[in-house]
């Protein structure tokens, strides 16, 4: 059990299983039904029953493997269903496209919403390059009927899948286009995330192969840092919403993306020593994560509450992250009243601002400012192989660090610097 503060969707989502009896109406029937009328006498169900990652299912749905599935306008069924399906993790190489030279109203450095993600992505012949389709057109996006369909879904419990029946539930196509051989509908994020609800993509994909003859192809655009990631997936069997695969994963950059090891010894030979701030050594393994969480923090700020609701952190994720950027110097937190929020800082604006390769050198320089990432990254280029961990945490010790004192806390604050020094590694061009 979880020993972080519980969230307002917990605590309202215990509420009503403690009311409806709904973990012993699962064990009897299978599953339970529950309308938006019901979750309302808590809470509103539009914070209630959206979940578009297994980090934000409320405790009581994770301590018992429970997942939630819209099936009316206004009702929903929970049952042990396996939900969600973890992007698979391969390294691609980034394909160089460019906008048309004449298009003015878009910019490349500047992506502050899903839907200018995908019209830059139009715009640059990325969805064309990528689905290998003739003549497209953009067609049935927008927020429709998902008319009646059943199917099976695999159950965490059992061996034997759930079925599920839909009746005219509300589903959203962010994007669509039709080319001569098929129709693609696409989901599109901003945040990185480990995984996604796959009923974002099966129901749309369901609506339309039952009103089409052409296929029907369920894509994710995930927009992050300048890099578009296109994922193709296909459902082996129509009425089975767990049979999803993956069939074609690129990666895009409307910009330059190279970054040669000359570009970072130099950023290293360059930087000073900063002092070390008065916020925890950070425990963020992912960079790439850092960065996003500085991306969905541009155009608002947000509380801590607000950011572990919105997007795929659980509550001590949103406080490593949060604060690793801090620690950076790219965010900044202070109170609205007595709720800390965060959002950019001036130093986090100026970078966002930046082209691509400019704001990968920036964030080199800030990571590589602090003795500990420069002189790891320094004793990895002596010697062609990333420093042991005990290596590392003695690098640490000689680096004064604030709030770093147990042997455990070294070696988890070892392995930060070993993902933040990855991640700049990997921006070098082979």
């Amino acid at each position: 059990m979880s020993s972080l503060p519980k969230s307002l969707n917990d605590t309202a989502w215990e509420q009503l299983f403690s009311k409806y009896d709904i973990l012993n109406q699962i064990e009897a029937n299978g599953q339970f039904e529950i309308s938006a009328t019901q979750i309302k006498e808590f809470r509103e169900p539009r914070l209630m029953a959206k979940f578009d990652h297994i980090i934000n299912l409320p405790r009581i749905f994770a301590d018992n493997q429970l997942a939630i599935l819209p099936i009316t306008r206004g009702d929903y069924v929970i049952s042990h269903f396996e939900a969600y399906h973890k992007f698979e993790n391969y390294t691609v190489p980034v394909t160089r496209v460019s906008l048309p030279t004449h298009i003015q109203s878009l910019d490349s450095n500047n992506i502050p919403s899903e839907a200018i993600a995908l019209n830059c992505a139009v715009a640059a012949n990325i969805v064309s390059d990528f689905l290998q389709d003739e003549d497209l057109l953009s067609t049935v996006s927008g927020r429709m009927g998902s008319g009646s369909f059943s199917f099976g879904i695999a159950n965490s419990k059992t061996s034997t899948p759930c079925r599920v029946q839909v009746d005219n539930s509300q589903i959203e196509i962010d994007a669509a286009y039709e080319g001569v051989r098929g129709l693609a509908l696409f989901e599109a994020k901003r945040d990185l995330s480990e995984d996604f609800l796959v009923r974002q993509l099966y129901y749309p994909f369901r609506v339309w192969q039952s009103r089409i003859t052409k296929p029907v192809r369920p894509l994710f655009l995930v927009y992050s840092n300048g890099i578009y990631r296109l994922y193709e997936y296909a459902f082996q069997d129509t009425n089975n919403y767990s049979s999803i695969v993956l069939v074609n994963q690129k990666n895009y950059s409307v910009e330059d993306t190279a970054i040669e090891i000359t570009d970072i010894q130099s950023t290293l030979q360059r930087v000073g020593v900063m002092p070390e701030p008065q916020i925890p050594f950070p425990q963020a393994d992912s960079f790439e994560r850092v960065i996003n969480i500085c991306e969905l923090l541009d155009e608002q700020e947000l509380s801590r509450n607000d950011v572990t609701e919105q997007y795929a952190f659980d509550a001590r994720q949103t406080n490593y992250y949060t604060d690793a950027a801090r620690y950076l110097g790219l965010l900044e937190k202070h109170r609205d009243g007595v709720t800390p929020v965060y959002g950019l800082s001036d130093t986090g604006k100026r970078i966002f601002r930046l082209n691509y390769k400019q704001r990968q050198l920036a964030f080199c320089d800030l990571v590589l400012s602090h003795k500990a990432f420069g002189d790891t990254l320094r004793k990895y280029l002596e010697s062609g192989s990333m420093p042991s961990t005990g290596e590392i945490i003695q690098i640490m010790k000689d680096s004064s660090l604030y709030n770093v004192s147990s042997y455990s806390t070294f070696e988890r604050r070892s392995s930060t610097i070993k993902g933040w020094l990855n991640w700049i590694l990997e921006l070098i061009n082979e």
